[in-house]
């Protein structure tokens, strides 16, 4: 034993050398070095004690996630809802006599023939993607095929709705929902889940979801691995259409927390839209009552104009909390020339150095990381496959531990179309050595699995990061964002205004 940890010691030294002398080398280089051998150690360690290093992380999770002192007991949320129909895009495109051609990109799509050209185009590079459909009749039809094509499943859909879903399953709580709610969603939706009868409306909104499967072939393209293509006419959702019916309903709700989604909605709708409701959304967000916390869920984006005015004059300032992802954290940092603007696309897992700076970052210039700030952003709740991060403003938030711990825990288990976490059909992703920075000052740091939630401080910001037992064959990952995001703020709570933490 004595051997391992000396070989470790070495190990971290000479990492800690090679950033000094060549902070320039290849991250897949240092990746190798700092993630590869020690994992090697470190599993070869737990499986000679009959434990592996999944289930050292499993068991301590079950005593690290404990409650939170004040529990919330109301959660209203809004305002993105609809049905996902999920069903095989290579079927559907034929059962609508679509023939396989060649493929080209559409930032909209205005008949069948450009559907079959983006799909196709998405397909033989096997990434996702998402496009607004401007034709309400055609769109319809479409959407009755897929929903009555052989094997399409149908799902509650829209972050708002989801999130919602997951704080459902939780008895003790009463949850409030607003969006465009048809009688198909009506019907889905967990019975607990409170609808305001300004929220139904007589159809339902559908967004379609294309999958096709890795190696899959329609003619001559063929698929270089699996992912879907989601294409609808969302009107309601697109301008927020019940925004300000979300707002009105709390005054009588009451709730302690509100989450809000489906700002992301907005973009596709054109810049003179966007401009006006977001001013509108805006002062709507600002009748909320100062004293109940508000979370906003990300999600993908490409205008930087937007997402620049959300950040900066709009939305985040006004917000106590955001969740997001990998993607969306780069794009913030790119539409607010932040720290590693300059990279287009992470390259693998996400460096945690990086990932630390931006989101010190967003705290410092539109949070309220400096005390003086009117700010009222605390909070951000980061995701990506391999491991998650929490980070706060001191003296904001309690449990924060347990918090980040729980979505990762439920990451987990959810892809995996679990309920508790199944060790043998999970495997850990994440560096168990990292920097605090990408840059000097830094902090060197190991993952400790019998320990695993890793925790440091960058001036007055806490960061927390768990490792996510990744799940080797996922059965859904669609809204497992979302299920992150609820599950992290189940587990918070607002703190006593005190510098300490939890």
């Amino acid at each position: 034993m004595w051997r391992k940890a000396v070989l470790v010691a070495l190990l971290a030294f000479a990492v800690g050398y090679l950033y000094q002398t060549n902070p320039e080398l290849p991250e897949c280089m240092l990746q190798l070095v700092t993630q590869s051998l020690p994992q090697s150690l470190l599993s070869t360690q737990y499986e000679s004690s009959a434990h592996s290093l999944e289930e050292a992380i499993s068991r301590a999770w079950e005593s690290l996630i404990t409650a939170p002192t004040r529990q919330w007991g109301r959660i209203a949320v809004g305002v993105n809802a609809c049905i996902d129909v999920v069903v095989s895009g290579v079927g559907l495109l034929q059962a609508l006599a679509v023939d396989p051609g060649s493929g080209s990109d559409h930032d909209v799509l205005h008949s069948k023939e450009d559907l079959k050209e983006a799909f196709i185009h998405y397909m033989e590079r096997g990434a996702a993607a998402e496009r607004f459909f401007s034709d309400k009749e055609v769109f319809q039809r479409i959407a009755r095929a897929a929903s009555e094509y052989p094997g399409a499943q149908l799902y509650v859909g829209g972050n708002a709705a989801l999130i919602g879903q997951k704080l459902a399953s939780y008895p003790e709580l009463v949850v409030l929902l607003c969006g465009p709610v048809g009688p198909k969603l009506h019907e889905l939706l967990d019975e607990q889940i409170i609808v305001p009868p300004e929220s139904l409306q007589e159809t339902d909104e559908y967004h379609l979801i294309l999958e096709y499967k890795a190696g899959e072939q329609w003619g001559s393209t063929r698929a270089p691995q699996a992912n879907r293509f989601i294409f609808s006419h969302d009107v309601s959702n697109g301008e927020m259409s019940t925004l300000e019916t979300f707002v009105a309903s709390l005054e009588e709700f009451q709730p302690g927390l509100v989450v809000l989604s489906g700002l992301h909605m907005m973009e596709g709708m054109g810049r003179e839209l966007w401009e006006d409701r977001l001013k509108e959304a805006v002062v709507a967000i600002s009748d909320v009552r100062n004293e109940v916390p508000i979370h906003l869920e990300l999600a993908s984006m490409t205008d930087k104009d937007y997402m620049s005015s959300i950040m900066k004059e709009q939305v985040m300032p006004i917000v106590n909390s955001i969740g997001l992802n990998e993607q969306e954290l780069l794009f913030l940092s790119h539409a607010g020339e932040g720290p590693h603007s300059d990279l287009a696309a992470w390259d693998g897992i996400p460096d945690v150095g990086r990932v630390t700076d931006i989101l010190l970052w967003v705290l410092e210039q539109h949070g309220r990381a400096d005390p003086e700030s009117e700010a009222d952003l605390t909070r951000i709740h980061f995701h990506t496959l391999a491991y998650h991060i929490l980070a706060t403003v001191d003296g904001h938030w309690a449990n924060q531990r347990a918090a980040v711990a729980a979505g990762a825990r439920v990451a987990s288990s959810q892809a995996c179309g679990l309920q508790a976490v199944d060790v043998s059909k999970v495997v850990v992703k994440a560096p168990l050595s990292f920097y605090s920075s990408f840059s000097e000052p830094r902090e060197s740091l190991v993952l400790d699995p019998s320990s695993p939630v890793t925790m440091w401080r960058r001036g007055n910001v806490s960061f927390y990061l768990s490792p996510v037992l990744v799940c080797k064959q996922p059965l859904r990952t669609v809204g497992l964002g979302d299920a992150i995001s609820a599950e992290g703020l189940l587990y918070s709570e607002i703190a006593s205004q005190s510098p300490s933490e939890q």
